[in-house]
């Protein structure tokens, strides 16, 4: 279970300080470990509440257990981290929904996973010039693949590699989703700039 390299392509602000975190917590440090939940958690119990809904916060506990389990295996820096804890999550999102025998299903966001990284990009600014519960309300009609892909690479902060890596699929077809996905919501948005 190893997860890292270098990625390419856009960088959140707290990679580095989510990277020595990871490091500290290797070595027993239960402050580092603290530090790690705070910067990871509201990107993984969005994208668990995008498979799962209402069980969420039960998913990511389960995501949680594995990760502090296996957290002396992971390879790799801040980044690489990120993409790890999320391809634990979906695991665990996608056996809960096996248990449950139903399909996954993309449901509203609440305001942590509105948090984006900094810089100005095309998701900041489409989400920008929206309430907070339009844009939930916008997020939630996209195809389930869009959601998802907008929420690894928008709110959890991966690059195409690891979005991909984490839902199994091309990095570039991951990058095709997260890109209509915008687009849908920028034309969401401009439509209700008309009707203003």
């Amino acid at each position: 279970m190893g997860g890292g390299g270098r990625r390419r392509g856009r960088t959140r602000s707290d990679d580095a300080e989510l990277g020595a975190a990871v490091a500290g917590a290797q070595g027993g440090d239960e402050r580092a470990f603290a530090v790690v939940y705070r910067l990871v958690h509201p990107g993984l119990l969005a994208q668990t509440r995008s498979l799962v809904g209402t069980e969420a916060e039960d998913v990511a506990s389960e995501a949680w257990l594995e990760i502090a389990r296996d957290l002396g295996r992971f390879h790799g820096d801040g980044a690489g981290f990120r993409g790890w804890a999320a391809t634990i999550a979906r695991h665990r999102a996608l056996d809960h929904l096996r248990r449950q025998k139903r399909r996954p299903r993309t449901v509203g966001l609440d305001q942590e996973a509105l948090e984006l990284p900094g810089g100005q990009d095309t998701a900041e600014a489409a989400l920008e010039f929206l309430s907070t519960r339009r844009a939930l309300q916008l997020i939630a009609t996209l195809p389930r693949e869009q959601a998802e892909a907008v929420l690894l690479r928008v709110v959890a902060g991966l690059d195409g590699a690891a979005a991909g890596r984490v839902l199994g699929k091309r990095p570039g077809s991951v990058r095709t989703s997260a890109h209509r996905g915008l687009r849908r919501l920028a034309r969401g948005m401009e439509g209700e700039r008309d009707r203003s």
